[in-house]
């Protein structure tokens, strides 16, 4: 899907996947934690909740780094 085709959602959880790619090399559990924490401090409530609900809708379309980030954002949230 190309940059001007993607929905605002579509475009969250690509951002959430590369935020966890980028912290990989760190080693998954590290990695986990600063992508939740880089999302917290940086994204709007808005544009986390949004995340949030995409990942209930379809957690297949983010990476195991990029789904425990958000899981632990929601758990976070109540």
């Amino acid at each position: 899907m190309s940059d001007t085709m993607m929905s605002t959602t579509d475009r969250l959880v690509y951002m959430a996947n590369q935020i966890a790619r980028n912290f990989a090399i760190e080693g998954e559990e590290v990695a986990v934690e600063a992508t939740r924490r880089h999302i917290r401090r940086y994204w709007d409530p808005l544009m986390r909740q949004r995340v949030i609900v995409s990942l209930a809708a379809d957690p297949g379309q983010f990476s195991d780094i990029a789904r425990g980030a958000v899981e632990a954002l929601r758990d976070a949230a109540g």
